[in-house]
């Protein structure tokens, strides 16, 4: 085991290490790719006590909660304007608003347009939890967030999976948990924040600077959700963050709308596996039923509620408290077996794609556009079906290129 997180390089970048460090001298910061990697700011300061690596799930195989028990519920919120604005059934919002009513704060993820980035905060009320409604699908950075916790008080904490892993960790260690309720989400892996940067650079030539993104809507509805959502300055009257996130507006029309079904580029490359990180598709122990989470939410895809536009979220209880929250809260539960709740949710970690350490240099490229790197990708994939092909059926390629490209 090292003895600190010095030599610790493509890890989960989830900060707790950072948050542990009683000589506060560990940064968490982009690497190369794009992803946060924690580094020692000033080794001659280290004591090589190993709190840091203690707390670090990415260099233990086991989970921090050994429990065992799974509770899986169907779930949404009984308040149809939160259900509405929320990305799946609105469980997590409806979670985060029960506990700030017993005595909790809430540590969640809300977008900063400023720094442009996904950053943990801290709620003590309603209204300040609403800008951690709806997905954000990039890496939060978590330092800052986490370092506010009281570990004397009572806190819901939200994050990924290995996000949550290391900090059960951090809270075992210190003897802390009873104060927490720790919440994770079946996750699909991280993308670069370098995608994210060339992404919003495209998107700011049309609007100019980013005053609020949003990553999910359902204005066409919950199966057809997956829509970046832009507002800029050019928009007119400046847009206020706080009240894009306002419960009851419908939605605000953001100036640019992109949706997946349409062909949007963030979504291209994130969900076609072309740009996670190398921990993703490596050291990712977290899939379907892997948590150190008291409760996990996420969208409940498959066949059971697929005529259902209005949003349906999974919740899992995996501890006993997680159970008792659920059922608490304003939200509908309906019991399913834990296969149909996680129905259409990864059971193991994504492959790398064909062309990924190519990729990685175009992202790194300052003078490639998403739009280049989009269309790389297409061509790559042409390229990739044909020699699958060729591979598995050589004379019915043959025949496909000669009455496509040969005309006599």
């Amino acid at each position: 085991m090292n003895k600190n997180i010095s030599s610790v390089h493509d890890c989960y970048g989830c900060g707790v290490c950072a948050t542990a460090c009683g000589r506060k001298i560990i940064e968490i910061n982009l690497n190369d790719d794009g992803f946060y990697e924690p580094h020692i700011t000033d080794e001659s300061r280290c004591t090589n006590c190993g709190v840091c690596t203690e707390v670090c799930a990415y260099l233990h195989g086991e989970l921090a909660l050994k429990e065992t028990k799974i509770y899986p519920y169907a779930a949404w919120s009984k308040d149809h304007l939160i259900r509405r604005k929320c990305s799946s059934g609105g469980a997590g919002f409806e979670i985060g608003k029960y506990l700030l009513g017993q005595g909790y704060k809430v540590c969640g993820v809300r977008y900063d347009a400023d720094k442009n980035r996904a950053e943990h905060y801290i709620a003590t009320n309603v209204e300040e939890l609403i800008p951690s409604a709806g997905s954000k699908y990039i890496q939060s950075y978590t330092v800052d967030g986490f370092k506010a916790i009281n570990r004397k008080e009572k806190y819901l904490v939200t994050g990924t999976p290995c996000q949550i892993d290391s900090f059960r960790r951090y809270i075992q260690k210190f003897r802390c948990e009873d104060n927490f309720v720790l919440l994770d989400f079946f996750c699909h892996g991280v993308p670069s924040m370098l995608v994210w940067k060339k992404y919003t650079e495209w998107a700011e030539k049309q609007v100019g600077k980013i005053t609020y993104a949003s990553w999910r809507n359902k204005w066409t509805g919950w199966h057809d959700s997956w829509a970046m959502g832009i507002d800029g300055e050019r928009h007119g009257e400046k847009i206020n963050w706080h009240d894009s996130y306002d419960m009851k507006i419908r939605g605000k029309k953001s100036y640019i709308e992109s949706r997946l079904s349409q062909g949007d580029m963030f979504y291209q490359l994130f969900l076609g596996d072309c740009c996670l990180g190398k921990q993703c598709y490596e050291h990712c122990k977290y899939k379907y039923n892997h948590s150190s989470a008291d409760i996990r939410i996420g969208d409940l895809w498959g066949k059971t509620y697929k005529d259902n536009e209005d949003g349906v979220s999974c919740a899992v209880a995996f501890t006993r408290k997680g159970d008792e929250i659920l059922k608490q809260c304003n939200c509908e539960l309906v019991e399913h077996s834990f296969d149909v709740v996680a129905e259409g949710q990864m059971k193991s970690m994504p492959k790398h794609s064909v062309g990924y350490s190519l990729l990685s240099k175009k992202l790194q490229n300052d003078a490639c556009s998403i739009i280049d790197v989009v269309m790389w990708l297409i061509r790559l994939r042409k390229i990739e079906r044909w020699s699958k092909r060729l591979f598995n059926n050589p004379i019915d390629f043959i025949r496909h290129v000669f009455n496509h490209h040969f005309h006599f």
